[in-house]
Order: C-alpha cells, then sequence, then structure tokens
C-alpha cells in the first residue's frame, strides 16, 4: 500500500520527466467475488490507493508555486476588468506551465536524489519517499514566513523547535499556504493601484462632464488595455512571479 501511494505521488510530482523516460503500462480492471481475507485486502488498499490518486493533485499544488501563480494572474484579469479574458482555461494552464518551470529544479532532484535510486533498487522504497519528503520539505522551508510558521507551532502547542528538522509537515504546509496567500495578496495589491488610478480619474472626468449615467468602465477599459500594452504588463508580472521565488 506505502508503495502504491508512494507511485501515485512522485507520478505527479514527476510527470513530465516520467512522460519520456518511463513505458506507461496497460491497465486491465475486472470485478470479481471476493473469497479469501487476501482477496479482500487487496480490493481495499486498490480503493486507498485511488482515495490518495484523487486528493493527490490537490495536495500538490499546495505545496508548490501554483497557489501564488494563480491568485495574482487571477489579480491581473479583475483589475483590468475584462471579466472573462483571458478564460480560466488560459490562466490555468499558464499557471500550471509556471509551476513545471519553476519547481523543475526540485522535481529533477526528486527525480535524481529518489526516484532513480529506487528504480534501480539501490535504495528501499522508505527512504525514497523520505528523501521525496525532504527535498519537497526545503523548498517550502524556502518560501515560508517565520510568522505563520510559528503561528502554527503555537495552535498546535508543540515546543519552539531548535532546528528546521524539528518542525513537522503538519505544521510546514499550511504555514507555506498562508505564506503564499499573504506574498500573492500583497502582490494583487500592488497590481491593483495603477488600474484603481485609471479608474478614478475616468470617473472624476465623467461626473465633472455631467456624464454620470455613463458607466466609467466603459471609457475605463480601453486605456487600462492601452497602459498594460505601453508596458508590457504580461512580461512584468510573470518577470516578478519568477523572481519572487528566488
Amino acid at each position: 500500500m506505502k508503495r502504491g501511494a508512494f507511485f501515485v505521488g512522485l507520478a505527479l510530482l514527476l510527470f513530465p520527466c516520467l512522460a519520456s523516460a518511463v513505458n506507461l503500462p496497460t491497465v486491465s480492471l475486472g470485478v470479481s467475488e471476493a473469497t479469501t481475507p487476501a482477496e479482500v485486502s487487496t480490493a481495499l488498499q486498490v480503493l486507498f490507493i485511488l482515495t490518495i490518486l484523487s486528493v493527490t493533485p490537490a495536495i500538490l499544488l499546495m505545496t508548490t508555486a501554483f497557489t501564488r501563480i494563480i491568485i495574482v494572474l487571477g489579480f491581473v484579469r479583475q483589475a483590468m476588468g475584462t471579466q472573462n479574458t483571458p478564460p480560466n482555461q488560459v490562466l490555468l494552464g499558464l499557471a500550471l506551465f509556471l509551476t513545471f518551470f519553476i519547481m523543475a529544479p526540485t522535481f529533477n532532484e526528486i527525480n535524481t536524489e529518489a526516484l532513480q535510486p529506487y528504480m534501480e533498487e539501490s535504495i528501499t522504497q522508505q527512504e525514497a519517499f523520505e528523501r521525496s519528503v525532504e527535498i519537497m520539505r526545503d523548498f517550502m522551508f524556502s518560501q515560508v514566513r517565520e510568522e505563520e510558521l510559528q503561528l502554527f507551532i503555537e495552535i498546535a502547542r508543540e515546543e519552539q523547535p531548535a532546528d528546521k528538522n524539528e518542525i513537522s509537515s503538519m505544521i510546514l504546509i499550511p504555514a507555506f499556504m498562508l505564506s503564499e496567500l499573504k506574498l500573492a495578496f500583497q502582490m494583487g495589491f500592488m497590481i491593483y493601484v495603477p488600474f484603481l488610478v485609471i479608474d478614478m480619474l475616468v470617473a472624476s472626468v465623467l461626473m465633472s462632464m455631467g456624464m454620470m449615467m455613463l458607466p466609467p468602465i466603459i471609457i475605463s477599459l480601453p486605456f487600462k488595455l492601452l497602459l498594460f500594452v505601453l508596458v508590457d504588463g504580461w512580461q512584468l508580472v510573470v518577470g516578478s512571479l519568477m523572481k519572487s521565488f528566488g
């Protein structure tokens, strides 16, 4: 069961590498009546693995760069007031590829230090799993803030850790997620400011001209798009996101 869960997690983490390096096997499914306790145990193990498979993508997205990226991109679209442009599929696709780009060194390290040695049978599955978790913890520790860590340590009523190795993943993961949310909203505020200024200027001009029935968004949208294009907004946003993980 542990071995199956381990492969599910690594397959999702290292999908770009596995797609070119591993021949994926075919799977045959069948339903028959269980006649022995061993068969019942096997069925329960399969059910447990499928349950892990269903929640693993969400866990991995929350422990990678995806959260910060998708929130900032959402703020960009909302600040410009373009409704559903770019559409959700485009934003999600861009966020996923940027996540793979940022996480590539971490995934490659997992592939080199854990997956390949395990495939070569030079380490056990437990050692491979522990190495993978440790590499992911190093990435999260590089981005998490001490304030968030301290908050969850106090909530859990645990003793102050001497070093990061004493901080459990149950504390690190929510602290990392909270740090990502905090930084994403800070970046979103900075993105909102210039567009808010344009909206206020347009609204003031319309009121001074007595055109209070005309929605300001109709007039301000072309100016916001023009500003975004002139300053090469997508390059600035993506570049700032990439540098924020440095």
